[in-house]
């Protein structure tokens, strides 16, 4: 049984004035999230992830369609046990300590007495907030907010952890820590959802992705196949040591040429004219260094189901 099974979600959302039309928030959405993996849910802002996973934790409801957890209705009581929830932007009680606020949440969730306090070490540790466990919540920066807001996640050890936009606002090393914690769930057995529109940390940490446009998934699948799915395989050649007549001749096949003094970097749109490269190289006293094939990138896959051209040159600037 899977953990999570949406099968064609819809919710419109009717305006608050006379004579306005209703706004389609989910088409129709469909997908899975396997128990034991981490999912990431990969869409621009406005595409409807937050909404969808609203309806999976049951504070929102659906306009049609079906949305079950561990074989149950969204929002049933018997699997909020189940379930590890941090909103995109949480309201925590800022007055309180980081012990004080996870105290809190674990008294919500049945927690008590010597299992609750040594719940709430081991916590603040795997999230490295030890040292900060009697600092009040309104001193935290945004990182360390994320890392006691999944703590609180996670104090009653759920066996589906859901996050909305993890990794958003954070620097490098707050995007690290929270990927690692992603990670350390998945080794312990639990299943990850998590929305996002940050497309390195999917590439990195998920097992499958869902690529969502305006409330319809337009691609789903293993990360690996999907990178690779209809995208052209470009080869980098790089050689050095060849005059300038030489680099005219390449300048017919690559799609870009890179010269750096003695060095240059040849792109080529496929391997197709890879021989004939190399031919040329050698022709004009060249010295092949090293030929290198890119496979496509999660990147590349979202520009083309988002509609975004994808930019051929890299002074090309994608509209935001």
């Amino acid at each position: 049984m899977d953990a999570i099974v949406v099968e064609e979600l819809r919710k419109v959302f009717k305006p608050g004035w006379p004579g306005r039309p209703n706004v389609t928030a989910l088409d129709g959405l469909s997908f899975s999230v396997r128990r034991g993996e981490i999912f990431g849910f990969l869409g621009p802002n406005g595409a409807g992830k937050t909404t969808t996973l609203k309806i999976l934790m049951g504070l929102m409801r659906a306009s049609g369609g079906r949305a079950e957890v561990f074989g149950k209705p969204a929002g049933d009581v018997q699997t909020r046990a189940m379930i590890g929830f941090l909103p995109e932007s949480p309201y925590f009680y800022d007055y309180l300590t980081a012990e004080e606020f996870l105290a809190f949440y674990g008294q919500l969730a049945g927690l008590d007495g010597v299992k609750l306090r040594e719940r709430i070490v081991e916590l603040l540790d795997l999230v490295g907030m030890t040292e900060a466990r009697h600092r009040q919540l309104r001193k935290f920066s945004k990182g360390m907010l994320q890392r006691v807001g999944l703590a609180q996640a996670l104090i009653h050890d759920p066996e589906l952890v859901v996050l909305d936009e993890p990794m958003s606002g954070l620097d490098p090393i707050g995007r690290k820590q929270v990927r690692d914690l992603i990670l350390g769930l998945r080794d312990r057995g639990k299943t990850v959802c998590f929305s996002t529109h940050i497309i390195p940390d999917v590439e990195m940490i998920c097992d499958r992705v869902g690529v969502v446009v305006k409330g319809k998934l337009l691609a789903s699948g293993p990360v690996d196949e999907l990178m690779s799915r209809g995208q052209t395989q470009t080869v980098e050649i790089v050689c050095e040591g060849i005059d300038p007549h030489a680099v005219n001749a390449i300048h017919a096949s690559a799609t870009r040429v890179i010269e750096r003094g003695r060095r240059a970097l040849v792109v080529l749109p496929g391997s197709d004219r890879v021989d004939e490269v190399i031919r040329a190289i050698h022709a004009h006293g060249g010295r092949l260094m090293s030929v290198t094939p890119q496979k496509g990138s999660l990147e590349e896959l979202f520009f083309a189901q988002t509609g975004t051209p994808w930019p051929a040159d890299p002074n090309v600037k994608v509209p935001a």
